[in-house]
């Protein structure tokens, strides 16, 4: 099973604050519709048999797929060539088939993830608004839309490999940590540091990884880093955001990080992504 920022085996999230507040409870309600493991699945299932029929068909026609890749693949096509990007995508749902194992991705492998799961989305949504007898096919979200923007916030830590490009909406709160990043770093490019080097400057202040770094600088993923490990789901790696704190200023007795993260992820639905979705219409 991949590891992402939160479980994604978790089945039927609850909040506290549920009762007391009728927009978390639909947000709630929502979230209990989807199968988060499956959706992964099914998108990097889509993902890897669009690849891999696209790119024989620009074979047969002797075409380029540069188009294809920037549509369908914009991140990580920047450090991987279609031979490299399918096995990371079949490294991707190997992994996620076994059973009983973590298997943690670095951030190559995130920025593919995004990719798959940002081109079945529109997909899926797209069958979902057709009312299309093949949305019947997928019983992961009971026949509802996926919200992009809300998945990625709950199951990405960041979006570190956006830096530099258009984010195309509000992916609050990483839009905000990305803005910080590249204001710093256009600061000491200032100063006369080339890019690598002002990277280096800033990664400490905010805790970017080497692989990270790797990535933002474009640098063609190297075999050690196409290595996916894993640890047992013995160890408890979700134990920290389940654990109940006591009462104090920032926090409600009984209330764990994840209740904080669903608050948070209702407020946004309400507020930031429906003032996109209006001003897209």
């Amino acid at each position: 099973m991949l590891a992402f920022s939160k479980d994604i085996t978790q089945k039927e999230p609850k909040v506290p604050q549920e009762s007391k507040d009728a927009k978390l409870k639909d947000y709630m309600d929502y979230q209990r519709k989807l199968n988060n493991s499956q959706i992964v699945y099914h998108a990097l299932k889509y993902a890897k048999i669009q690849l891999e029929d696209s790119l024989k068909a620009l074979r047969k026609h002797k075409q380029d797929p540069t188009d294809f890749l920037e549509k369908a693949f914009p991140f990580s096509r920047r450090f991987a060539d279609p031979k490299t990007l399918l096995l990371m995508i079949k490294k991707l749902i190997n992994g996620h088939n076994v059973p009983r194992k973590w298997y943690r991705m670095n951030a190559y492998y995130y920025t593919v993830a995004y990719d798959c799961l940002k081109l079945f989305f529109a997909f899926y949504n797209k069958m979902v608004q057709d009312s299309s007898e093949e949305a019947k096919d997928y019983s992961f979200s009971k026949g509802q839309e996926i919200d992009f923007n809300d998945w990625v916030y709950l199951f990405f830590q960041d979006l570190d490999f956006h830096l530099g490009q258009d984010l195309g909406y509000n992916h609050y709160p990483f839009a905000k940590r990305n803005k910080a990043i590249e204001e710093d770093l256009e600061k000491e490019t200032q100063n006369g540091r080339s890019q690598k080097e002002g990277l280096k400057a800033i990664q400490e202040k905010y805790e970017i990884d080497d692989c990270s770094l790797k990535v933002l600088r474009n640098k063609k993923i190297s075999d050690e880093d196409l290595e996916l490990f894993y640890t047992s789901m013995d160890n408890q790696i979700y134990e920290f955001l389940t654990f109940k704190k006591e009462g104090s200023w920032e926090s409600i007795d009984g209330e764990c990080l994840m209740d904080q993260v669903y608050t948070m992820g209702s407020q946004l639905k309400v507020t930031v992504w429906k003032k996109r979705k209006k001003k897209e219409k």
